[in-house]
C-alpha cells in the first residue's frame, strides 16, 4: 500500500524539513506548479529526481499573475488527485508544498514590480499587462523557501523560462535554473492543465496548432517571418472553431520579433490560440 509523500502547508515546516536533508548533504531539485498536474509536470519531476536526491514540488495557484479574475476561480484545484499522481513517480523522494495564500503572501497579496531587460514586455506581457511581475514574484518567493539547487521549467511557457533565468541573474539567486523540452499528447497538443476544461469539439481541433506550428518550422527555411506570419493568419481565418491571438517570430534572447533573419542568432515561433474560452499557448524552435 503506498505511504503519503510528505506534504506541507506552510513554509517554517518546510524550510525545517529541507534544512535536515541538506545537513545530511542531500540535493534538493525545485518544480513549482499550479496544481492540476498532468504528465507534463511528471516529466519535468522526472528530470529533477534524476539530478537531485530529492524534489520539492509547490501546488499553488498563484493570484497575483492572473489578469483575469474569471479565470483565476475556474482554475482546477485538485490537490488530493495531484498527490496520487505524484505518488506514482516517486513516495520516499518527493516533497509537496502546498500553501495557503497568507502563507506565501502573509497577508499582502500584491506583486514586487520587476524589470527583466524587456523581456517582460514581449508577446505574453503586451496583452498580459503586469503577469511577469505576478510570475516574477511567487517563483523569487518559492526559490527563497525551497534554496534548491536546481528549478525546472518547462518549454512550453518559453517566455516565462526566459524571464525566469533573466531573474535568478539579476536577483543573484544561487539556483540553476533548467529548460526542458514540451511534453505533448500523442496528436501533438502542448500539455496543460487548461486542455481539462476544453469542451470535446475544441479539444478534437485543438492539435491543429501544434501542426500549423511544424508547418511554420518548415517555410521558415525558405521564406521570410512576413511571409510565414502571413501564411499562420491565413489559415486561423479559414477555421472554424479556434482563433489566433498572436503568432511571431522572435529572437530566443531578446524574445523581439525578427525583421530581417541571420544566421547567427536562434529563433522560436510563439502562439497564443482562443480555443472558445480556454487560451493555449505553443511554442517551436526553428533553427
Amino acid at each position: 500500500m503506498l505511504q503519503p509523500l510528505k506534504i506541507f502547508d506552510n513554509k517554517t515546516e518546510l524550510i525545517e524539513y529541507i534544512s535536515s536533508l541538506k545537513a545530511n548533504d542531500a540535493t534538493v531539485g525545485f518544480v513549482p506548479t499550479m496544481g492540476a498536474l498532468h504528465q507534463g509536470h511528471l516529466s519535468l519531476v522526472n528530470f529533477g529526481l534524476v539530478d537531485n536526491d530529492f524534489v520539492v514540488v509547490s501546488i499553488f495557484v498563484n493570484p497575483t499573475q492572473f489578469n483575469n479574475a474569471e479565470d483565476l476561480e475556474k482554475y482546477p484545484r485538485t490537490l488530493g488527485r495531484d498527490v496520487k499522481l505524484l505518488q506514482t513517480v516517486s513516495d520516499e523522494r518527493i516533497i509537496v508544498y502546498a500553501p495557503s495564500v497568507d502563507d506565501i503572501y502573509e497577508g499582502k497579496t500584491v506583486s514586487e514590480r520587476f524589470t527583466f531587460d524587456g523581456l517582460e514586455h514581449e508577446m505574453e506581457g503586451a496583452f498580459r499587462p503586469g503577469h511577469f511581475d505576478g510570475v516574477g514574484t511567487i517563483v523569487k518567493r518559492l526559490l527563497e523557501i525551497v534554496k534548491p539547487e536546481q528549478a525546472y521549467f518547462g518549454e512550453k511557457d518559453f517566455q516565462q523560462l526566459q524571464i525566469v533565468k533573466k531573474m535568478v541573474e539579476l536577483h543573484e539567486i544561487p539556483t540553476k535554473i533548467v529548460g526542458c523540452a514540451i511534453y505533448r499528447a500523442e496528436d501533438g497538443l502542448a500539455m496543460s492543465s487548461r486542455n481539462e476544461r476544453l469542451k470535446p469539439d475544441y479539444r478534437e481541433a485543438a492539435p491543429f496548432i501544434h501542426k500549423i506550428l511544424k508547418s511554420a518550422k518548415e517555410k521558415f527555411g525558405t521564406k521570410s517571418a512576413k511571409k510565414v506570419t502571413e501564411w499562420v493568419e491565413s489559415q486561423f481565418k479559414k477555421h472554424k472553431l479556434l482563433e489566433l491571438e498572436y503568432f511571431l517570430i522572435s529572437d530566443i534572447k531578446t524574445l523581439k520579433p525578427v525583421k530581417r533573419k541571420s544566421t547567427k542568432k536562434e529563433y522560436r515561433a510563439f502562439i497564443a490560440v482562443y480555443a472558445d474560452d480556454i487560451r493555449l499557448i505553443d511554442n517551436i524552435a526553428l533553427n
